[in-house]
């Protein structure tokens, strides 16, 4: 990318911002050197990457790299043969388990994030580097007592002495003969000795070693003979665990620098994983979108395809707040936009809005600007913005700004985007148009892809009746004089002078002669755009109303779903307590049977007592001959033959059909758009069907067990299948499967969750429902409904 142009668009501004969103020093000199790329592979990755960084911590928010820090200097220097500190090590060691625990944390997300887990498999710690050394040292960034044998005997002598040291010094100032000759009862050091602070006018009454004296000569900071070597002693035991711990810290730092290689490997891919972090947490606060990109071949038969088309798009360096999104496009054949408009009324802003997303799309950083915006993959962007005035070149405004532009138009191709703000400005207006339309022309010669902001009312002509050239503006309040930042496609700026100085209150005869020096046509002109504004106006405000009424409809169709689940799952419960309750009655019978049974048997011999069992035996059966569920009212009339067109009910497959064809004992029925042929005795008229009866239980139990819980409908399988992890074969038999149970069962609509991911499973349900008899048509879910991981499924009515 061109350097001069991209610092002119403000890039590192950018990364400057995207940087602090970093979590240690690696990962923020990656992300400011972060730059567009125009390879669409490497672009398109990492597109990938922070848009599954954004869903991971939208899930995990608490994913982070941990206390990692940079490390590689310290590694280094241990790689040289240098002693590494405590601290150091200690560092070292919160960066490995950082590299351990997120590499174990993104084994499990291979299926979820891809493009993460590839970059978290070269987390791989030094084996045993961690365990030893949190042996050796302490949270406290101390050599660990059990660093060694040696260490621990050396601090407990260094203990030993120190003890015997200050246990004679407290018996001396506790002395009363010596205390009184002390300035005070403390002991203290001086010159790494243990001392006592004696006073000046009583040095000849103790016999001492003078090591220190205070400021003012009063006081003499000595040590008794009697402790001298005691002092000695201690020290010397100092210095050998000051030595057997450089020992230590050196043998750890060997083993610290012999996997130099891999740790500095780990830092790399920390930092790489924590870009994609801080490049997800700006998007979100940036209210971003993941943005479509386009292959650039620079070829014309693209011509008629889309250059880059944003909608919604905001200047991501301005108040959000406050900045006003706008609508800007290159497509359907067209290669240059000319905008125009009154002086700070947005075009610049435009401009660098468009160029500034081109390059952090590129760079894989998603955009300010709603979803579904896309560009094609440029090789380079070219930009003149702003006062190119040089003093020290001797300069103008003017001559810089030709030099700026000669250099873009060497090195620019129809691969290029080529961005020129104020075209032609700076010098004699009619030389200054004409040199703009010349440009303009070259460009369009070229086919080279422009977005152009200027102030030439003969750029505007030319736009308009050049193909592939297209008129933009950027309005202007007449009410308020000022300008309200939106961009206009498709029509040019419109000349208010006359009318902003009418407002401020030049005379009307003023405004009145002015008008009359203008050419007619030229009037004719400004109010027909005068109208079409205000027609645009209107088309806005409609659109907006209907913008709210479509939400509105969404936010009843969403209820709408979650009222037909609570039914779903009410009708449910109700069917499944009939079951039990069918098979409770037909247990109390069963057992009433068998009692009664076992009575008659009982009384073979009595033949009064046996016409009475045969009496309760048989106002039992009267009693469970009654329909299990319903009541049939009136006679039933005798049936008809089946006929070709009657609609019947498949005992089977649970479902309802139309007769197509009859045979002898099959029959051909249309279930949808599918044709199956059934059995003769699996098929009864629709809606006649009656409930077994519980004597028929009684006689054939396991039927009756089964018949009580038969009933014509078919269980609904719930509105929503989950296939995300699922190999593709695995996920189409499910998903087949419960096509079949959501159509019989009579749903409307369901949601297939298969999730995002790399996209291949979306793709297989996606064919696999487009093929389908029984799927009237599919769409994407809402994004707070789970975006491109839902598909939202219509069943046809047929």
């Amino acid at each position: 990318m061109d350097a001069k142009s991209v610092a002119t668009l403000e890039f590192n501004k950018i990364l400057e911002r995207l940087s602090g969103y970093a979590a240690f020093s690696a990962s923020a000199a990656l992300l400011r050197a972060l730059r567009p790329t125009n390879d669409l592979i490497l672009a398109q990755e990492r597109q990938a990457r922070t848009s599954q960084a954004r869903r991971l911590l939208a899930e995990f928010p608490e994913t982070s790299i941990g206390g990692a820090r940079d490390v590689r200097p310290q590694v280094e220097l241990a790689g040289r043969g240098g002693v590494l500190t405590p601290q150091d090590l200690l560092d070292v060691k919160a960066t490995l388990i950082s590299s351990r625990d997120l590499q174990r944390f993104f084994s499990k997300l291979e299926f979820e994030c891809p493009h993460l887990q590839a970059i978290a498999a070269d987390l791989t710690p030094p084996p045993g580097l961690i365990e030893a050394i949190t042996q050796t040292i302490t949270e406290n960034a101390e050599v660990a007592d059990g660093a060694s044998q040696r260490l621990d005997s050396l601090r407990r002598e260094v203990k030993a002495a120190n003890e015997r040291i200050l246990a004679k010094l407290e018996k001396l100032i506790g002395d009363s003969r010596t205390s009184a000759m002390l300035q005070e009862a403390i002991i203290t050091k001086r010159n790494g000795r243990y001392v006592v602070p004696l006073r000046a006018e009583f040095k000849s009454r103790m016999r001492c070693v003078v090591q220190d004296q205070s400021a003012s000569g009063a006081t003499l900071f000595v040590e008794p003979l009697n402790v001298v070597e005691m002092n000695n002693a201690w020290n010397e035991a100092v210095m050998a665990e000051k030595e057997e711990e450089r020992r230590i810290l050196a043998e750890l730092s060997a083993a610290v620098g012999a996997q130099i290689s891999l740790i500095q490997a780990n830092v790399r891919a920390l930092a790489t994983l924590d870009m994609a972090f801080a490049c997800a947490k700006y998007a979100d606060d940036l209210g971003a979108a993941e943005p479509l990109l386009l292959e650039n071949s620079g070829k014309t038969d693209e011509d008629e395809q889309t250059i880059l088309h944003f909608t919604r798009a905001r200047h991501p360096l301005l108040d959000p707040q406050s900045v006003v999104p706008i609508d800007i496009a290159l497509e359907k054949g067209t290669r240059a936009l000319v905008i125009t408009g009154p002086n700070t009324g947005g075009k610049t802003v435009s401009l660098k809005t468009a160029g500034l997303l081109v390059l952090m799309a590129q760079a894989g950083l998603h955009i300010p600007a709603q979803s579904g915006s896309r560009t094609r993959i440029f090789r380079d962007v070219f930009a003149d913005i702003g006062d190119e005035q040089s003093i020290e070149q001797s300069l103008s405004t003017f001559s810089g700004h030709v030099t700026n532009i000669v250099r873009i138009l060497q090195k620019a191709d129809a691969r290029s985007l080529v961005i020129f703000d104020e075209l032609g400005a700076g010098t004699d207006p009619q030389e200054g148009s004409a040199l703009a339309r010349a440009i303009l022309a070259y460009l369009l010669r070229r086919n080279i892809p422009a977005l152009i902001a200027t102030h030439y009312p003969e750029l505007k002509a030319y736009a308009h009746n050049t193909p592939g050239a297209l008129n933009a503006s950027v309005e202007f309040d007449l009410q308020s004089l000022k300008p309200t930042y939106r961009l206009i496609m498709g029509l040019p700026g419109r000349s208010n002078a006359l009318a902003i100085a009418a407002r401020l209150g030049i005379r009307d005869e003023i405004i009145q002669d002015a008008r009359e020096m203008i050419d007619p046509g030229s009037l004719r002109t400004e109010d027909l755009l005068d109208e079409i504004h205000r027609q645009l106006e209107q088309t806005r405000r409609e659109h907006a109303e209907a913008e709210n009424l479509k939400n509105e409809l969404e936010t009843q169709r969403r209820e709408m779903a979650e009222k037909l689940q609570d039914i779903e799952n009410e009708r449910l419960a109700v069917l499944e307590e009939a079951r039990r309750q069918s098979l409770r009655e037909l247990e109390e019978l069963r057992a009433e049977m068998e009692t009664i049974r076992k009575d008659a048997r009982e009384t073979a011999g009595d033949v009064k007592e046996k016409k009475n069992l045969a009496k309760k035996i048989a106002g039992l059966e009267e009693k469970a001959s009654e329909p299990l569920d319903k009541k049939e009212y009136g006679s039933p009339s005798t049936p008809r033959p089946l006929r070709v067109g009657d609609r019947v009910h498949l005992r089977n497959l649970k479902t309802d059909g139309e007769v197509l064809d009859i045979g002898d004992d099959i029959v051909e029925v249309q279930i949808g758009k599918m044709r199956v042929k059934v059995d003769l005795r699996n098929i009864e008229r629709s809606g006649k069907g009656t409930a077994p009866s519980k004597t028929k239980a009684v006689r054939e139990e396991r039927q009756a067990v089964e018949s009580s819980s038969s009933i014509s409908l078919q269980p609904s399988p719930g509105v929503e299948l989950h296939l995300r992890g699922l190999r593709g074969d695995e996920a189409l038999e499910q998903l087949d499967r419960y096509l079949d149970s959501a159509y019989a069962s009579g749903l409307p609509f369901a949601r297939i969750v298969h999730g995002k991911g790399t996209g291949a499973l979306r793709q297989l349900v996606r064919q696999a429902l487009g093929a389908s008899p029984l799927v009237a048509r599919w769409e994407n879910a809402m994004d707070n409904e789970g975006g491109e991981g839902v598909t939202i499924v219509h069943f046809t009515n047929e």
